[in-house]
């Protein structure tokens, strides 16, 4: 927009310069050929009197002739009366004027005057290069003035887009300041009392999210406990048999608050990207999970530049980490006994793409498309407990990071969890 404001108020006085200044360097051009003409055409004028005249008045003709030449630069010469005509002939580089000289009704002869129009070419350059240079030095100053202008004219706007910048990276307590004309004013206050209740409302509903599900934590595990006390305290194999139905509803209904809680977290206020390596928090996250995937026979490969050590991502702290055992415990959890569960790693630019690939039954197309809703559990993507938030807080963390995750169908079957984070500039290693 500054450039397009710039550009046309360079035009608006490049138009008003072309308006006045041409016609008038025109008019000049025009007067300056008509005084030279007019010049000459006199003097040839005055000679052709002479030469019309007695012996006496042909001997100053000669004599004016040599002075014409001597002062002048143009050149005086003495024509026949067969090619007495009276003519003006701008040639290339010089003018010439012929002038009939009559006798008593009858031409006798003619001069002609050939002048050169070299100091009036140089003068109508100077004329029109002043112009020219006075017309650059004007549209500089007036892109200059331009670019001031321009830029505290959309000063308002860019704060406007600073603040919906702010807003779609997740901070909803950017305000924009209420300057500039009237409209931009009113439209800084409109912005700024939505972003005031989308922060009110959005922190109410995370503060009820976290509040509630702080407080279901106590009763879940009381009723647990109570479950417990119940199948430890009874004989009847029915009556056992129904309290393992319910309490493994209250352990899905505990990871249920308990995936609430991190989405909770997730959804506040995103903090800072750092450069992690992605080398050490692989591991760290691989060495928890490992025993796990032991007990089940389930290994877990390491390749690609995770094995290196080189990348360094940009990411929160703490982020990463939770994005890991969401991804692995749902691909152990569909994984077969024996089979593999791969983690690699690939440069990408200036992305670094994090890949989890499992063995499992994979997903189909429609349930990818859905697989990042919260509460949704697809068949084989999530066990008996699951919670259906996994994923959900997987893309809440990595979207907080300027990160993607995509569900693609590994090779051979299974599933592929690609994570795209930004890469450090900062080399790994």
């Amino acid at each position: 927009m500054i450039r397009q404001l710039i550009v046309s108020y360079v035009l608006l006085v490049a138009v008003a310069l072309a308006a006045f200044t041409v016609p008038v360097a025109f008019t000049l051009t025009s007067q300056l050929r008509g005084d030279t003409e007019q010049s000459v055409r006199r003097e040839a004028r005055t000679m052709a009197l002479l030469l019309s005249g007695d012996a006496a008045s042909r001997a100053a003709l000669d004599r004016m002739v040599v002075a014409y030449a001597q002062e002048t630069p143009g050149t005086a010469e003495v024509l026949p009366a067969a090619r007495s005509k009276t003519a003006t002939h701008w040639g290339d580089g010089a003018l010439e004027v012929t002038e009939p000289a009559k006798r008593d009704g009858r031409t006798v002869g003619a001069v002609r005057i050939t002048y050169p129009t070299s100091d009036l070419t140089r003068r109508l350059w100077r004329i029109w290069g002043f112009r020219a240079i006075l017309a650059l030095t004007v549209l500089a100053v007036a892109a200059v003035l331009g670019a001031l202008v321009a830029r505290r004219l959309t000063r308002p706007l860019r704060q406007l887009n600073d603040m919906a910048s702010r807003f779609s990276d997740g901070d909803l307590t950017a305000r924009t300041p209420v300057t500039g004309p009237h409209e931009t004013q009113t439209l800084a206050r409109t912005l700024n009392q939505a972003g005031e209740r989308l922060d009110t409302l959005i922190a109410s509903q995370r503060i009820f999210v976290a509040d509630a599900s702080h407080q279901l934590r106590t009763p879940l595990t009381a009723l647990r406990l109570s479950l417990d006390n119940i199948a430890d305290g009874t004989d009847d194999e029915f009556v056992r048999e129904d309290v393992e139905q319910a309490t493994a509803e209250v352990v899905r209904m505990s990871r249920l608050v308990n995936g609430l809680l991190v989405l909770a977290r997730a959804e506040a206020k995103v903090t800072a990207a750092e450069p992690l390596p992605l080398k050490e928090i692989v591991d760290e996250r691989l060495s928890v999970w490992r025993p796990a995937a032991d007990e089940r026979g389930v290994h877990i490969a390491l390749s690609g530049e995770v094995a290196d050590g080189r990348p360094l991502v940009l990411a929160s702290p703490g982020h990463l980490e939770q994005v890991l055992d969401n991804v692995l415990s749902n691909a152990l959890e569909v994984s077969p006994d024996g089979a593999t569960i791969t983690v690699r790693a690939r440069s990408r630019g200036d992305e670094t793409e994090l890949s989890v690939v499992d063995e499992g039954p994979g997903m189909s197309d429609a349930d990818k498309s859905r697989a990042f809703d919260r509460f949704w559990r697809g068949q084989g993507l999530t066990g008996r407990t699951g919670s259906g938030l996994g994923l959900a807080v997987v893309r809440q963390l990595v979207t907080d990071d300027g990160g993607t995750v995509t569900l693609r169908d590994a090779p051979g079957g299974g599933l592929s969890v690609s994570i795209s984070l930004r890469a450090s500039q900062r080399s790994g290693g």
